[in-house]
C-alpha cells in the first residue's frame, strides 16, 4: 500500500522494448520508501537495468503506471521529467564518462547544471575525488583509467548532488574488495546521513552476504522481494572493524553534509 513516505511506486507496470517482442518486465507492482536500501539481484538479461531506467524515466512502460515522489509519470512532459531527474542519479555499467573532459570536470558537470559558484563546485569535487581514492587524477583524461577507476568517476559524480534517489548498476563490478567495501560504505553513509533511497544492482553474492541489505529479484519477466536475516546497521559495523582502510565515513559525511546544504539554496 503506497504511504505518503513513498519514494518509488510501479501499479501494473509492463515494459518492452519492441512492439512485437515478449515483455520484458511484467505485473511488476511495488512501493519503496523514502530512505530505504535495496539490493537488485537476477541473472544477466532478466531486466534488472530495465527496471533502472524505468525508474530513472529512460524508458516508458507500455502499460501500468509509475509514481516517483508521490506523482504519477506517464504523462510528464520533457521538462518536467529533467526537472524529476535532478532529483536522482544513476550509475551504469558502461561509465558514461565524457572523454573530453577531465576526471574534475565530469565530477562537476551537474554541479555546474544546477549553477553552483565555482569555489563550492571545488571543494565538493576534491573531497568526492579524495574519497573514491581518486584525487591524484582529477586532471587526467577518463580514457586514461582503468574500468575500475572509471566506474568510481561515474559514481563520484552520481553521488555529488545528494541525489533523493540513486540507481547503481553494477558499481562495484570492476573493483576489488578494497575498494568495494569503499564504495558499499559511501552509499550506506549517504542512506544513513541523507536518507537517500537506494537500489543497487549486483551479481555479487558476497556482497549480498556481506552487507545483509532486502533484495528485489528480477526472474521470469517478474520482480519479487526478500527480506535480510540481520540488520544493515549491525552488518555494517561488522564489515567495517574486519574491512575498512578509508577514512572514517561518519567524519566524512558530517563534514561534506554541511556543504551539500549550500546545493539546496542555489
Amino acid at each position: 500500500m503506497e504511504s505518503n513516505n513513498t519514494a518509488i511506486s510501479f501499479a501494473n507496470v509492463g515494459a518492452r522494448y519492441d512492439d512485437n517482442m515478449r515483455e520484458v518486465l511484467s505485473d511488476v507492482s511495488f512501493n519503496i520508501s523514502a530512505g530505504a536500501f535495496y539490493f537488485l539481484s537476477g541473472a544477466s538479461g532478466a531486466g534488472k537495468t530495465t527496471l533502472l531506467r524505468l525508474i530513472y524515466q529512460l524508458h516508458l512502460p507500455c502499460r501500468g503506471q509509475i509514481k516517483l515522489f508521490g506523482r504519477v509519470t506517464n504523462d510528464m512532459t520533457r521538462d518536467e521529467i529533467s526537472a524529476l531527474r535532478h532529483k536522482m542519479a544513476i550509475v551504469f555499467q558502461e561509465y558514461s564518462l565524457l572523454s573530453h573532459m577531465s576526471v574534475f570536470d565530469n565530477v562537476a558537470l551537474p554541479l555546474r547544471v544546477r549553477g553552483l559558484p565555482e569555489s563550492k563546485i571545488k571543494k565538493l569535487v576534491v573531497k568526492v575525488l579524495e574519497w573514491v581514492g581518486l584525487a591524484k587524477y582529477a586532471d587526467a583524461n577518463p580514457k586514461t583509467l582503468s574500468g575500475g577507476q572509471q566506474q568510481r568517476v561515474s559514481v563520484a559524480r552520481a553521488i555529488i548532488i545528494q541525489p533523493a534517489i540513486l540507481l547503481a548498476d553494477e558499481p562495484t563490478g570492476n573493483l576489488d574488495d578494497e575498494n568495494a567495501s569503499r564504495l558499499m560504505e559511501l552509499f550506506i553513509q549517504m542512506n544513513k546521513t541523507f536518507g537517500t533511497t537506494i537500489i543497487l544492482a549486483t551479481h555479487s553474492t558476497k556482497l549480498m552476504e556481506t552487507y545483509k541489505f532486502p533484495i528485489i529479484h528480477v526472474e521470469n519477466h517478474r520482480v519479487s522481494f526478500s527480506e535480510s536475516r540481520t540488520t544493515p546497521t549491525q552488518t555494517t559495523q561488522n564489515t567495517t572493524q574486519k574491512i575498512w582502510k578509508g577514512p572514517k565515513p561518519q567524519n566524512y559525511f558530517a563534514e561534506l553534509s554541511k556543504q551539500f546544504d549550500d546545493i539546496g539554496n542555489v
